[in-house]
Formats: C-alpha cells, sequence, structure tokens
C-alpha cells in the first residue's frame, strides 16, 4: 500500500504497454508519476481538483507522435456540479496532419446517492466534447475514465443510447454501484427487497426540479440527449468469458472493500474502431488478490488498454485505414500475464 512501491508498479505496467496516450484519474501524486513518463518521452497536462480533496485528473502523450492543438480543463464546481475535474484534448498525428482526435478525461463523482450530479457531469462533459470536435472538423472522440457508474446502469444507457428519460430510474440507484458490494457479487450476501424497502424506493424515486436542472440542465426537461454516438471499445471487441459479462463489458475494473465491478470505459465516435484491447485480469485471479492495489497491481483499478484505428467513409460502407493509434497490447482473449 506504500506509494513509493506503488507508483514503480504503476510506472512499469505504463511503460510496458508504451501507449501513445494515457489518461489517469484520482492522480494525488501526479508530479512523482510525471518525472518517469517525461524521461520516457511524454508530455502532459493535469487538472487539480478544487476543494480540500489533493486529487485530478492527468493525460499524457508521446510528443514525436501527436501534436496538441487545443485542450480545455473543466471545473464541474462552476456550474454547480460538485467539485471533479476533466479534461478535453484534440491532438494532431504528426505523420499524417489530416488525421485528428479528440481525447477526454474525466473521474465521475462517486457518491452512489447523486446520480443526477453523475448525470450533470457526464453531460456537460459529452456536450463540450461535441462541440469541441465540431470546431477541429469533427474529429472523431475518445472518452477515458472512471465513471462510476456499472454496465447494468442508466448512467451507462445514456452514454451507450445517447438518451435517457431520467424520471424512469430511482433518482438515488442511477449508477448501479449499490449491487456491486463484494459481499453480493460473490453471492455471501442477498440483498434484502422488504416490502418497507421497496415502499421507500418508490418515494425515493422521485425528482426535486433542482436535482433534475442538476442532472438536465433545465428543470422542465426530463429527457437527456446527446449527439456523440458512443460505443465502448470492450464491448466491441469481444473477449473471453472468464473476463467479460454479457454485456461484453469487464466482470470488473476495481476491487476494494466496498465494490467489485465494472465503472471504468474507453468510449469512441464514429471515425474510430478498436481493433484490439487488453483483456482484464480473469474474475478468479482477481478475487484471489482479496483487492487492489496488490504486488503485482499499483492501482485499485485495472488499466484499460485499446489499440485504435481511423476509419474513412465512403459511399458504401466504412473501410479501416492502415493509419491507426498505435497502443501496443496483447489480441483480447484467454492470454492474460
Amino acid at each position: 500500500m506504500k506509494w513509493e512501491r506503488r507508483k514503480g508498479v504503476i510506472c512499469k505496467e505504463l511503460m510496458g504497454w508504451n501507449p501513445d496516450i494515457i489518461c489517469l484519474q484520482e492522480v494525488d501524486k501526479y508530479y512523482d508519476l510525471s518525472d518517469n513518463l517525461v524521461k520516457a518521452g511524454y508530455v502532459g497536462s493535469y487538472k487539480r481538483r478544487t476543494g480540500d480533496t489533493v486529487d485530478g485528473c492527468a493525460m499524457f502523450w508521446k510528443a514525436n507522435e501527436l501534436q496538441l492543438l487545443e485542450a480545455e480543463s473543466i471545473e464541474f464546481k462552476v456550474y454547480g456540479l460538485h467539485d471533479n475535474v476533466a479534461q478535453l484534448s484534440v491532438f494532431e498525428m504528426r505523420k499524417d496532419e489530416s488525421r485528428r482526435l479528440l481525447i477526454g478525461n474525466i473521474h465521475v463523482l462517486y457518491n452512489p446517492s447523486r446520480g443526477d450530479v453523475k448525470l450533470g457531469q457526464i453531460r456537460f462533459l459529452l456536450s463540450r466534447a461535441q462541440s469541441l470536435s465540431a470546431k477541429w472538423g469533427n474529429a472523431p472522440v475518445v472518452l477515458a475514465g472512471d465513471f462510476n457508474g456499472t454496465p447494468q446502469s442508466a448512467i451507462y444507457k445514456f452514454l451507450s443510447s445517447s438518451k435517457l428519460n431520467i424520471l424512469s430510474y430511482d433518482r438515488r440507484d442511477l449508477s448501479g454501484q449499490r449491487s456491486c458490494h463484494p459481499a453480493q457479487v460473490l453471492g455471501v450476501k442477498k440483498e434484502m427487497k422488504s416490502p418497507f424497502i421497496l415502499m421507500n424506493r418508490l418515494f425515493e424515486n422521485c425528482w426535486t426540479d433542482e436535482e433534475v436542472k442538476v442532472a438536465t440542465g433545465n428543470a422542465g426537461c426530463h429527457l437527456l440527449v446527446h449527439q456523440l454516438k458512443l460505443a465502448s471499445a470492450y464491448a466491441t471487441v469481444k473477449g473471453s468469458t472468464k473476463t467479460r459479462g454479457p454485456d461484453g463489458e469487464p466482470l470488473a475494473t476495481s476491487y476494494h472493500s466496498k465494490f467489485l465491478g465494472t465503472v471504468d470505459y474507453l468510449w469512441y465516435s464514429d471515425g474510430l474502431v478498436p481493433t484490439r484491447v487488453l483483456d482484464t485480469i480473469p474474475f478468479d485471479i482477481l478475487h484471489s488478490t482479496g483487492g487492489l492495489p496488490c504486488k503485482k497491481v499499483g492501482s485499485d483499478h485495472l488499466a484499460l488498454v485499446s489499440q485504435f484505428a481511423f476509419t474513412q467513409r465512403t459511399k458504401e460502407d466504412i473501410t479501416h485505414t492502415s493509419t491507426a493509434t498505435e497502443i501496443p497490447a496483447p489480441e483480447s482473449g484467454d492470454k492474460n500475464d
């Protein structure tokens, strides 16, 4: 658990994957990591959270592969959406200046009861990403981060389907986190569903005007809509049943005393296609660690790694080009190191 050891394990892993772009969340030791990454040829930017928590998001990229065209930092506190932060960066491929892409990096609020704030933060990020993409010729988008919502949640549905009627969901359980306590996931403890609990949930489902405004930006609007057509890299590239759920997402990307499940994603828009992903640790092996971080994993979240290729639209179809954002990773499947 000591940071000095964890830092070494994390840096060794990052250098092993040798990615063009790295997105980190909950970075309270940014400067320690920065020194190692700069020596390896990366440049980066960091956005610290406002408030008492020493935390933030960081993005690094290879200076010889990518040129930064524009960057935008988001302080959600300015918009009444808690003190989390996010980053947006537009890059140009140095080997092909006609190829541009926008990378987003976010750590969504953790609090399972504040689904309205979670949706508000994600809504705002998507809106800014869409505007910035349009400014740079509809550059394709990749959004990375800890979205603090499970694949079965309303938050995931909003991201993947581009719309959500918030009144159809319990405002206190939009993230799905409540059903991911390790004891519940592993079948040790069943969730009680007495008539009193069900009745309480019925009343809790009522939204106040203020909560609706936080979630949608307008107290009179219950339908959330975003313009980006997003898909998840891991849900797109098939993987092993030892690591993936029925939705194609990893069975778990984080494991600690209060949570065992998936909250981290790599979302991508039209103009890109994931060609490979690094499969996560098989569920039984992850369980045997007793929680993260552990001896071989320096973070309390597993790293998601994807290789993306640009696509080229034609009148008949979309054909893959040979130009790709190279992020070396093993083929998805049973091979786990």
